[in-house]
């Protein structure tokens, strides 16, 4: 049983992989012109879509309301992540090599403020994109907020849009629930 918490916090690392494999989060868009949705997904290091001109469909969307074009190059966040994650997979590996306890201590509170932070930081984004408008936009309204929301549903003109985790976003809440499982069975058994 004492290399149970090491298999578990390599399950962990194997789950943050998933964030180089698949999309960590999407925003999908619905309105009478678009009954089938226009999603957008957020990966480790790029913006991307379910067709090739999805960002640029997203972008004369926003011209509109004078909302900010979508740059990924122009978002550091988009940079750091992959080498944060890379941090969080080698710590990971090197705490299932040497099994201490404080390392179990210190990866899984780590990971989880990092994806704490993520979350406000992507709120914040949002926040700038949603409310910084061009007093120029050809359509204007007044006092209206086209921030998207962080999680869940809302309804912004004639759009409702939802923002949820995508498959890597759910592997990094197992992998940050497998830290929590493994340092718990670390402390239980290093007190046995």
């Amino acid at each position: 049983m004492s290399k149970l918490p090491r298999l578990v916090i390599t399950l962990a690392v194997v789950a943050l992989l998933a964030v180089f494999l698949w999309p960590i989060w999407q925003i999908v868009l619905y309105a009478p012109q678009y009954p089938d949705g226009v999603k957008m997904y957020i990966y480790v290091d790029k913006l991307g879509g379910d067709s090739p001109g999805t960002l640029q469909n997203v972008n004369i969307l926003n011209h509109y309301v004078g909302m900010k074009k979508i740059e990924p190059d122009s978002i550091p966040e988009l940079k750091l992540m992959t080498p944060i994650l890379l941090f969080f997979v080698v710590f990971g590996l090197i705490t299932a090599i040497f099994d201490k306890k404080w390392m179990y201590y210190v990866w899984t509170l780590l990971l989880i403020v990092t994806f704490l932070v993520g979350l406000y930081d992507f709120y914040l984004w949002e926040y700038d994109y949603g409310h910084t408008l061009d007093p120029n936009a050809p359509m204007k309204f007044d006092g209206a907020s086209f921030q998207p929301p962080v999680f869940g549903k809302k309804v912004i003109l004639n759009f409702v849009v939802y923002s949820i985790p995508h498959i890597a976003g759910y592997c990094l809440a197992i992998s940050a629930g497998l830290g929590i499982l493994a340092s718990f069975l670390k402390y239980k058994f290093s007190k046995a």
